[in-house]
């Protein structure tokens, strides 16, 4: 399997050798903690141990319930928002469908154009979803679950029920509603919160019924967990790289921005930045995350990056081999683009992402990660690198990586203005009401 790899580039103006080793050698025992994972953290590292949620018994099993969607299914709603659909959308949007199923994802606005514009689609299909909720309070899939539901039944009728599948936590209040009205269940691990989910059910299924190769997906993070276990402190490649992000913060980067010359790590770009962005944006610290879709975003703040105030340092992935190719062909249209007869558009755009990093390289400090192909080894080895990453990196800030309080700020506002009194229950007061369930109870 080829893996990825990182460099910094000519960064000598901002950071020295000597700097970095020496932040290395200071962090080893850091290191070290991560790679097993901390007793203070122990609730949220379910995504630590790939095989824990992604191991054989389980690919076997979303692979099946898949398969099941597949056969009966010609549209499957997905309905999520932030950590309960990036990192599926992100693979499903980037690889693409293998028929006979469209993904159309639901739940992640509150948009009446966007909901009216979802269910417009699934007229005269045959309809299945799957709600990704963890304590099902969120709003947006809330009452996208409701719109869908009450389309579900009017297109169905009580066989609605046999199409929903639901992805929560054992024994909360949406847990109850799948035993009372035959929903079916999938659990969100209890030991991983969103963000850190792409290597569970909530990734892991819905990329399934899209047709990707989660097996692969598997293999290529097992690979990167292996790799990080193996490499020593003064080796290790993410170890460097959370070195590197906060030595740039520490001298007065406040940006970092995630760019890449492939338009379909858009969602894979969203996928990172709300990763670091709630690990690490706390206790009024941490790195501003945005990225790049380049060459696009070249011709709107190109400007600001190569003149700018010098608050950004940019992290580019580096695609090797996009698995595409369009060669230009001269069809005696005197356009003055005759230099470009015979290029593939691939050469092309590598030739635009060299210069890019090259004059970028020269205003700020960049930093190259390079990524082998489009696919699902190296998704794995990607989803892996940066969950691994970020606990790390935010270790070293001093920050709690997987928290998120200033979440609910917003939310208390939001819910009081709709007239909500929000009452929280706890998760085991539905216990006698739900019964037991595992994983092999649930069938089509």
């Amino acid at each position: 399997m080829k893996e990825i790899s990182m460099d910094l580039i000519d960064g000598s103006s901002w950071l020295t050798p000597e700097e970095i080793t020496g932040k290395m050698e200071e962090y080893a025992s850091y290191l070290d903690e991560v790679k097993y994972g901390e007793e203070q953290y122990e609730e949220n590292l379910g995504w630590l141990d790939v095989n824990e949620w992604a191991g054989e018994k389980w690919i076997t099993y979303y692979q099946k319930l898949a398969a099941d969607v597949r056969k009966n299914a010609d549209v499957f709603v997905v309905i999520g928002i932030g950590g309960s659909n990036q990192a599926a959308r992100a693979v499903v949007e980037a690889i693409g469908e293998t028929g006979p199923v469209t993904i159309i994802w639901a739940g992640n606005s509150i948009s009446a154009d966007s909901i009216r514009n979802v269910l417009q689609e699934l007229k005269g299909k045959s309809v299945y979803i799957n709600l990704i909720a963890k304590n099902f309070e969120t709003l947006e899939p809330g009452i996208g679950f409701r719109a869908l539901r009450s389309f579900m039944k009017k297109e169905y009728g009580e066989e609605y029920a046999k199409r929903v599948i639901c992805t929560g936590t054992e024994g909360s209040h949406l847990d109850m509603l799948c035993k009372m009205n035959g929903f079916h269940f999938l659990p969100f691990p209890l030991n991983i919160g969103g963000r850190f989910t792409a290597l569970s059910p909530v990734g892991l299924f819905p990329m399934a019924v899209a047709g990707i190769d989660i097996e692969a997906i598997a293999a290529g993070a097992q690979c990167m967990r292996q790799r990080l276990l193996k490499e020593s402190a003064s080796e290790s490649m993410a170890l460097k790289y959370a070195v590197i992000r906060n030595l740039l913060y520490q001298k007065g980067f406040g940006m970092e921005m995630l760019s890449y010359f492939e338009p379909r790590y858009f969602r894979f770009a969203k996928w990172w930045m709300q990763l670091f962005g709630e690990s690490e944006g706390k206790d009024n610290k941490g790195l501003y995350p945005l990225f790049g879709n380049f060459s696009e975003d070249l011709h709107s703040i190109g400007q600001f990056l190569q003149d700018g105030s010098n608050i950004i340092f940019e992290t580019f992935l580096d695609i090797q081999n996009t698995g595409a190719s369009y060669v230009l062909h001269n069809d005696n249209v005197d356009d003055l683009f005759d230099y470009l007869d015979g290029k593939d558009f691939d050469e092309i755009n590598r030739a635009a992402f060299e210069a890019t990093i090259t004059a970028h390289s020269k205003k700020f400090p960049c930093v190259k990660i390079s990524v082998p192909a489009v696919d699902e080894e190296t998704f794995g080895q990607l989803f892996y690198f940066f969950e691994f990453v970020c606990y790390l990196s935010a270790k070293i800030l001093g920050v709690n990586p997987f928290d998120q309080p200033g979440v609910e700020a917003y939310k208390q506002h939001m819910f009081q203005a709709l007239g909500k009194n929000r009452q929280r229950k706890q998760a085991n007061s539905y216990g006698t009401a739900v019964g037991d369930r595992s994983a092999g109870g649930i069938s089509f």
